[in-house]
């Protein structure tokens, strides 16, 4: 468990407040009017198309830049406004960080503790990012996973109220990338709140207690994971057989299934959204098992899933067409 005793409890359950926020760069409007909140303790992950608007949102949160129109508080403060105070109360991990090269990892931590008035001790922090035997080892000489290790060690350090992960798992190998998450998990479970923005859905969608989704200056879509991705449907999805010709699969519902190419094999894809969700499913592949009986085919690679964040996040850029 990570220890974050020394933070200062806020006095509110809501650590950021989003109403109304507007950016514009000239006559571009970046951001048209969002609203969301992150309760204290929370992750919340904002996710969006590239240009969706959610770095600049993610910057007026940070303080680097005021908000053109509407309301934003990070720890009941304008952030902008009040950058002095929030400054030691605030970690954040930038997508590039600017470290310089020709630092030790350890000289690095120490220069970020001297910013900071009740720093984790530099041992401490090495080790819950897994560097701790690279402590002597020069920046420039780390592999870009290890840096963006070394990145999040100097976004905690200070043992902020507030968090910003911005793709904090870049680069990482899928064994980095793990215990990275359980890291963020625990910084969580001792009460620190999280804002995370990430390409990585299934990070989200493993992460975040709350999700929203941006595109085109627009949150189109919010709330816990399973309140997002509910009413998009269950994926079946089979290969389709060498002796069935394609335009011979059955139409579900009126629908003919979306064929695409895996692994060189024609995929037959169907998604069941109305009706009862787990009732439709067990209807549909009892009535695709039912047409490969009568043909005397297999369906190789037959598989059921509920819909994830991609698939929520694929139809918003779709509908956008």
């Amino acid at each position: 468990m990570v220890d974050m005793s020394t933070q200062t409890l806020t006095g509110t359950d809501t650590a950021v407040e989003v109403a109304g926020l507007r950016q514009s760069y000239g006559e571009f409007e970046a951001v048209k009017g969002i609203d969301f909140t992150v309760p204290s303790g929370g992750l919340f992950a904002l996710l969006g198309t590239n240009g969706a608007g959610k770095t600049t949102t993610i910057e007026v949160l940070e303080g680097f830049r005021p908000a053109a129109g509407g309301t934003v508080r990070l720890l009941g403060l304008d952030p902008y406004r009040s950058r002095r105070a929030l400054r030691p109360r605030v970690g954040i991990m930038l997508q590039e960080s600017g470290l310089i090269g020709d630092l030790t990892v350890a000289e690095t931590v120490d220069l970020w503790r001297d910013l900071h008035v009740r720093p984790m001790e530099r041992v401490a922090a090495l080790a819950l990012v897994g560097l701790t035997d690279k402590a002597g080892v020069r920046v420039r000489q780390l592999s870009g996973g290890q840096k963006r290790r070394l990145d999040l060690a100097l976004a905690v350090v200070g043992r902020p109220e507030v968090l910003f992960l911005d793709e904090p798992t870049t680069g990482m190998d899928p064994e980095a990338r793990i215990a990275t998450w359980r890291l963020i998990q625990d910084l969580v479970a001792a009460g620190t709140t999280v804002l995370l923005t990430t390409h990585y859905l299934e990070e989200a969608e493993r992460l975040a207690d709350r999700v929203a989704i941006m595109h085109r200056g627009e949150i189109r879509i919010a709330g816990t994971v399973p309140e997002v991705v509910a009413g998009h449907g269950d994926r079946i999805a089979f290969l389709v057989p060498a002796e069935a010709p394609i335009d011979s699969l059955p139409r579900i519902d009126g629908a003919a299934p979306e064929i695409v190419v895996d692994d060189g094999r024609p995929t037959a894809r169907y998604t069941v959204t109305s009706g009862e969700p787990d009732g439709r499913a067990h209807r549909t592949v009892a009535t695709l098992l039912a047409w490969a009986t009568s043909r005397n085919v297999t369906l190789n690679r037959l598989s059921v899933r509920p819909a994830s964040l991609e698939d929520v996040f694929l139809t918003i850029v779709e509908e956008s067409r």
